[in-house]
């Protein structure tokens, strides 16, 4: 990978504010517009940047609720998790060790929602069992490391 200082800069900067435009990051960093630019096309090449997104409140949307949902799968976890992954409400999943499979991190607008959600995802092939707990309290939710 070979990040420097000046990568770790960039990339910090872009993860408090991924509208700047390589002028402003490099105004900032008091180097050349070219040289943030090629600097910021090696780290989306190396796959450190994956895109540019915007970091939203979801409640304000109407997904009031936060589901945790474990996974017990019977065989073939990978299928099963490359299916959630694809979901509209889920946003993270993660092959975990331990005595669950997987753990589904999924937002939902109702109650109605998530019991649907649950209910299909407990008649997928594969999937012996699921555990699901609800999130009463958001106390923070930034996948931004800084």
């Amino acid at each position: 990978m070979g990040l420097d200082k000046t990568d770790e800069k960039i990339l910090k900067n872009l993860i408090s504010d991924a509208r700047l435009s390589a002028r402003q990051l490099a105004l900032k960093m008091g180097m050349s517009t070219v040289t943030i630019l090629s600097r910021i096309k090696k780290l989306e090449k190396q796959k450190i940047i994956q895109g540019y997104t915007a970091n939203i409140d979801h409640e304000l949307l109407g997904y009031d609720l936060t589901a945790i949902i474990e996974i017990i799968a019977k065989n073939d976890i990978v299928e099963i998790e490359n299916k959630l992954s694809k979901m509209d409400n889920v946003v993270c999943v993660y092959d975990i060790t331990g005595s669950t499979d997987t753990i589904a991190i999924a937002k939902f607008k109702g109650r109605n929602e998530l019991s649907e959600f649950v209910k299909s995802l407990s008649s997928m092939p594969n999937v012996e069992n699921t555990i699901t707990r609800v999130v009463l309290n958001t106390v923070k939710e930034d996948f931004r490391l800084t």
